[in-house]
């Protein structure tokens, strides 16, 4: 078993030389591929609410399409969610430079706007219907310091060094390429720049949402660790979801 594992090992080497003996860009591709294979694996038996991508042992979740927007913007939202709350707890201060990552209609983007008169809400999502959803949200509420990112699914499309605080609001567990993603924000972030993630607790099974919609501290501090951000604290305030922050060290 050992010696036919490491004739497979030896045959993906020489078939990855063969391939970057093609141009260049064919060998990056394949290199990445062969990159994303060891971080994560595909399984033909799994839940139904998943994809079948596993990353860091969790099953990455099926992304709520544009066609869900209403939920999104539901009256009730507020609520249910001590949306209000929330936004009071993200530790503003008035000049931030503040990512939404997966903004949807730009529901939070457009109360952490005011909070930040003198900064801006980078308002980030990968589907072009959501981002248009926004643009017409920001026309109708006239708020002009909400900007639109198209990001794709695997870089949220932002500037280095640019973002004091990333916010992550019931969209992580839906990455598809979690560890590519996070990289990515880690580049935006400043050093000291923060990053809060906030998910329906998963150590809760009473809380009703589907639990790869859910996550528990422990894997979600381990994917955050994974990528170099270090926990700083756990806000439980909300009822349902935790609210957790981390921070980019300055030699990221």
């Amino acid at each position: 078993m050992v010696k036919n594992r490491q004739f497979l090992k030896h045959l993906a080497a020489i078939i990855l030389g063969i391939i970057c003996l093609l141009p260049l860009n064919a060998c990056a591709e394949a290199s990445k591929t062969a990159s994303s294979d060891t971080i994560y694996q595909q399984r033909t038996v799994h839940n139904p609410d998943g994809t079948g991508k596993f990353y860091m042992g969790r099953e990455i979740a099926q992304v709520m399409g544009y066609q869900g927007a209403s939920w999104l913007e539901r009256p009730s939202r507020g609520m249910e969610d001590k949306s209000a709350r929330l936004v009071n707890n993200l530790d503003l201060k008035p000049t931030d430079i503040v990512a939404d990552i997966g903004a949807g209609t730009g529901y939070f983007s457009f109360r952490i706007a005011p909070l930040v008169p003198q900064g801006k809400v980078l308002a980030v999502d990968v589907q072009p219907e959501m981002i248009n959803f926004i643009k017409l949200n920001k026309q109708e509420k006239n708020i002009a310091n909400v900007e639109p990112v198209l990001g794709s699914i695997d870089n949220p499309n932002l500037p280095e060094n640019s973002v004091d605080l990333v916010v992550m609001v019931d969209a992580y567990h839906e990455f598809a390429y979690p560890r590519e993603m996070m990289q990515g924000i880690v580049k935006a972030l400043k050093p000291g720049g923060r990053t809060v993630s906030i998910e329906y607790r998963g150590e809760n099974p009473m809380i009703p949402i589907k639990g790869l919609h859910k996550m528990t501290q422990k894997q979600v501090k381990k994917e955050m660790a994974a990528v170099g951000l270090v926990w700083k604290e756990t806000k439980d305030m909300l009822p349902q979801q935790h609210l957790m922050v981390f921070e980019k060290q300055s030699q990221i």
